[in-house]
């Protein structure tokens, strides 16, 4: 049997569907992602999540791509 995502529309067509994150402890966290073709291999993420998660910082950067 094969898994289905399932998301949604945002007001300007972006795609939005859960993902989960696993802290460093193992706990799981959904949250609500949104589709981006232009992936870069770099996740944004807001900072209290990041420390929830106990994730490494490892920079911060600005995407050119629009």
């Amino acid at each position: 049997m094969q898994n289905i995502i399932q998301g949604n529309f945002g007001d300007n067509g972006q795609l939005f569907f859960e993902i989960d994150l696993i802290t460093s402890n193992g706990l799981d966290l959904r949250v609500d992602a949104m589709l981006d073709t232009g992936f870069t291999g770099f996740i944004a993420i807001n900072k209290q999540d990041l420390e929830y998660l106990d994730w490494a910082y490892i920079g911060r950067g600005i995407s050119t791509n629009c």
